[in-house]
C-alpha cells in the first residue's frame, strides 16, 4: 500500500501544482516566509487524500464495473453546493489571506493544510475518476490538470464546473443504458 500511497501522491502533486502555484506567490506576497512551509500544509492535505485513494483503490477488484457509478457521483458533485463553496475559496486566495492570515511557520503550514482541504473539496470528485479511466492514464491524468486548472485559476472558469458535470453524468450513464 506504501507505493500506491506513493504513486496517488505523485500524481495529485503533479496535477495540483498549476492551481496550487497562484496560492504559493500569494502566500509569498504577503510577507508570509518562506512559501515551502505553505506548499508542505497543502501536500499534507493531498497526502492523506492520497493514503485513502490508495486504501480505496486496493480493495476495489473490479473498477471498470464501478467505473460508471464513479463518474456519475463524480459528475452530480459538480452540482453539490460544497462544490462550489469550495471552488468559490480556490479562485480567491488573497481574500483567504486577508482573512485567516498569522504570521509564523506554524500558521503558514495551517493556512497551507486548510486551503488544501478546500483543494480537496474541490476536486476530489474528479481525482477519484482516475480509479474509474485507470490510474496510467496520462492523457486522462493532463485532462484532470486542464480542467482543475481552468476552473480555479482561468477568468470565468467556474462557469465549467456545469458543463462538466453534465459530461460527467452522461460518462457515466452512457454504458448503463
Amino acid at each position: 500500500m506504501t507505493h500506491l500511497t506513493l504513486m496517488w501522491f505523485a500524481m495529485m502533486a503533479a496535477m495540483m501544482a498549476p492551481t496550487a502555484w497562484p496560492w504559493v506567490r500569494a502566500y509569498a506576497r504577503f510577507g508570509g516566509g518562506s512559501p515551502i512551509v505553505f506548499a508542505s500544509g497543502y501536500l499534507a492535505a493531498w497526502f492523506g487524500y492520497s493514503f485513502a485513494a490508495a486504501g480505496l483503490q486496493s480493495v476495489t477488484r473490479a473498477p471498470t464495473a464501478i467505473a460508471p457509478l464513479i463518474l456519475v457521483l463524480a459528475g452530480a458533485y459538480q452540482f453539490s453546493p460544497a462544490k462550489r463553496a469550495c471552488l468559490t475559496h480556490c479562485r480567491n486566495p488573497f481574500s483567504y489571506f486577508l482573512a485567516r492570515w498569522k504570521n509564523g511557520p506554524a500558521n503558514g503550514f495551517r493556512m497551507g493544510v486548510e486551503h488544501g482541504l478546500y483543494c480537496l473539496g474541490c476536486c476530489w470528485a474528479l481525482m477519484a475518476t482516475m480509479i474509474a479511466v485507470g490510474l496510467t492514464n496520462m492523457w486522462w491524468m493532463a485532462l484532470l490538470a486542464g480542467v482543475t486548472f481552468v476552473e480555479q485559476v482561468v477568468p470565468r472558469g467556474q462557469k465549467l464546473r456545469v458543463p462538466l458535470g453534465v459530461g460527467l453524468l452522461g460518462a457515466g450513464i452512457w454504458p448503463l443504458v
